[in-house]
């Protein structure tokens, strides 16, 4: 034990430096504040808008507007919407009933009706089946 020695230098233990998200937390800014520190705020350039994704034209936008054709969904055939409306005023049955009958929301029947709808072949064959009549294949 001669050559021994004990180490008596203190040993500083310290948390880590807070990280940037944990300056900005109101708890510290508030502890800061009530220590006298200076607080500066900064606002970002495009902050709470909406800038940032329409200012600039992007490829695609600008292929859009240079684009000269007429693009639509395709919409129900007012032989159909006809058809279907006929049929369901034979049964007495109102858009809502036809609408629980073949589990789809009553809207789907209203905008099938008023021709509005994109034609969905499922939904077609549904009523085809509810209705007893024939939708699809009258050209």
């Amino acid at each position: 034990m001669a050559g021994m020695s004990q180490d008596w230098e203190p040993v500083v233990m310290r948390k880590k430096a807070p990280t940037a998200a944990a300056r900005k937390d109101e708890k510290a800014v508030n502890a800061a504040r009530r220590a006298g520190a200076e607080i500066e705020t900064v606002r970002k350039s495009n902050a709470g808008t909406n800038k940032a994704a329409s200012s600039s034209t992007t490829l695609n936008t600008r292929k859009l507007d240079e684009d000269t054709e007429n693009l639509a969904h395709e919409k129900v055939p007012s032989e159909l919407k006809k058809s279907i409306m006929q049929a369901r005023l034979d049964k007495k049955l109102t858009q809502a009933q036809l609408a629980q009958m073949i589990n789809e929301k009553p809207q789907i029947i209203q905008e099938y009706e008023s021709g509005k709808a994109i034609p969905n072949q499922q939904i077609i064959s549904k009523l085809e089946r509810t209705l007893g009549v024939k939708l699809r294949g009258k050209k």
